[in-house]
């Protein structure tokens, strides 16, 4: 049977970036004119946020200045192009790939509106061969880098000696809403951040790197409402139910344990978990989670330190510290990112 493997991913930050106690100040001076006592509790959120830095393609006073959807959406569009570009050759390089071996190319990104969709830049960019096969995946939020997998999986294990490249790009911080005092706003200005990132996969069978054992979607039924986006005058305006945590900690059991029975494996021998940071308090519910199962989220914890949630791309984020690492083979890696609809994606790896 042709096999899927995860050859390399490679990541790229936007130029700008503000450590959070930097960034204070600015907040303080935009709640300027609130309650006192909510005034508090942003700040609060943000220092309590287990976000130490985040990077944006554009400067903080840009960020913080009232201008159209338009205008930002033309940022975010310059910049997701100079993001993906640089981040997919970055990938090839590190492959030792020749930018006509792509058969197959997924681009992925919730922010902003591009139509055409980044991938057509890229494949004029990175000249492309004309053949390629084009994905956009533009609305499954922070799932959508564990979504590519997916897609990319289903692709190379119908057709031997193929690869494939994900790309993720997001800014976060181009669907900030200045005018928007909602708790929604505020928790997503406090942990999320901007990035990119490449995943670089092949079912020729010479490709090394973990190999895909098993890749499945988990849809919570009449849960839409708890994550995603309104389309408004002044832009994209965050959806960010509180009850996310208590969902994802409900459907538990019923996320993981099926899917690794069905893979003939089981938690206790999954070695590794990589796990999407969509913020602090889905951390410590899956902390919690997976405390209890003698496995630890680390790697997780610590990419939303460095970079803060930076939609579909962090999961990815989180695999390539994974795979800079020395890993036993034989060992099991368990991919799980959450998103809007509301769904679970999940992938099994094996090194």
């Amino acid at each position: 049977m042709t096999e899927a493997r995860i050859v390399t991913v490679a990541k790229q930050l936007p130029e700008y970036s503000r450590k959070t106690e930097e960034i204070l100040p600015v907040v303080s001076f935009w709640l300027n004119g609130q309650e006192e006592r909510f005034q508090r509790k942003v700040i609060k959120i943000f220092e309590g946020a287990g976000v130490d830095k985040r990077y944006g393609i554009m400067d903080i006073k840009e960020v913080f200045t009232a201008t159209s959807f338009e205008d930002k959406n033309a940022i975010y569009s310059r910049e997701a192009k100079k993001l993906g570009t640089s981040v997919l050759k970055k990938a090839l390089d590190q492959a030792a790939w020749n930018s006509q071996d792509l058969d197959f190319i997924i681009t992925v990104s919730c922010t902003g509106i591009m139509i055409p969709s980044l991938d057509a830049y890229l494949i004029n960019e990175l000249n492309l061969r004309q053949d390629i096969i084009r994905l956009p995946v533009t609305e499954m939020g922070c799932a959508a880098g564990v979504s590519g997998i997916i897609y990319a999986t289903q692709f190379l294990k119908a057709q031997p000696g193929k690869k494939a490249a994900i790309i993720a790009v997001e800014s976060p911080t181009a669907t900030f809403q200045l005018n928007d005092f909602s708790m929604a706003n505020m928790v997503s200005a406090a942990i999320f951040g901007d990035g990119a990132a490449c995943v670089l996969m092949s079912s020729d069978p010479a490709a090394e790197g973990p190999r895909v054992l098993g890749e499945e979607m988990y849809h919570f039924n009449d849960a839409t409402h708890l994550m995603g986006f309104d389309l408004t005058n002044t832009g994209l305006k965050m959806i960010l139910d509180p009850a996310v945590p208590a969902t994802i900690a409900n459907h538990f059991p019923g996320i993981i344990h099926p899917f690794l029975e069905k893979h003939q494996t089981q938690i206790e021998h999954v070695d590794h978990l990589i796990f999407h940071p969509g913020g602090r308090k889905i951390v410590q519910t899956v902390e919690s989670l997976f405390g209890k199962l003698g496995k630890n989220i680390d790697d997780t914890k610590e990419t939303l330190r460095l970079y803060g949630n930076m939609s579909s791309v962090t999961v990815l984020y989180v695999l390539e510290r994974f795979l800079n690492r020395q890993i036993d083979k034989g060992d099991q890696g368990l991919i799980l990112s959450f998103g809007p609809g509301f769904s679970a994606q999940r992938v099994l790896i094996e090194w």
